[in-house]
């Protein structure tokens, strides 16, 4: 027996508590930028993902149109800093709706570094930031994927592993789930990918 929700009858909004229930976890794009006026912005979008790395592009979904997204077709850059478990409160916190003219960075004591090739500062207390310029935005439906051209990722060197990439428990990565939910960093399991089926 299961439950079918179609999209044709039911609200918009509670399409989005289905979707965002089911695809679980999402992760974390603490996305950074500026205004053309030179106000910092920060905010955090759970649509996030890779979309190449042939070449490297990353993106993540704004749903309607927000500060993030004017800001970025403005510029034409931003850098998605991980957000991660020490952090989960501050996240939180600038996912409130703040008003255009405000820096996120300064309203919530969020220390900030300079990035290495793009103007929007990074999350100095973020162990990953991939900065981007913009590649498009593509609008789907009431939403905006924004996908980025990763022109440099900075991971903090104590976040780095004996190979030489990020180590998943140091990063201690959020997610997000349904509702108010968050996700913690889980257990992590080893599986080698076959290389022919068995």
């Amino acid at each position: 027996m299961r439950t079918v929700f179609d999209p044709a009858e039911l609200p918009p909004h509670r399409m989005y508590q289905v979707l965002t229930a089911s695809i679980v976890p999402r992760p974390i794009a603490w996305v950074s930028t500026v205004s053309a006026d030179g106000v910092a912005n920060l905010a955090p979008y759970s649509f996030f993902s890779v979309s190449s790395t042939r070449p490297p592009v990353v993106q993540f979904t704004s749903v309607t149109r927000k500060d993030s997204l004017r800001n970025i077709e403005a510029t034409g850059e931003f850098v998605i800093n991980l957000a991660t478990e020490p952090l989960m409160s501050t996240v939180n916190a600038s996912s409130a709706t703040y008003d255009s003219n405000v820096d996120e960075f300064a309203a919530l004591g969020i220390d900030t570094e300079p990035s290495e090739r793009v103007r929007p500062v990074r999350v100095a207390g973020s162990p990953v930031a991939i900065e981007c310029t913009l590649h498009q935005v593509i609008p789907v439906g009431d939403s905006f994927v924004v996908m980025g051209d990763v022109v440099t990722v900075a991971v903090r060197s104590e976040a780095l592993a004996d190979d030489g990439l990020p180590d998943f428990a140091d990063l201690a990565p959020l997610s997000r789930l349904g509702r108010n939910e968050w996700g913690l960093p889980p257990k992590v399991v080893m599986l080698d990918r076959p290389h022919r089926p068995e």
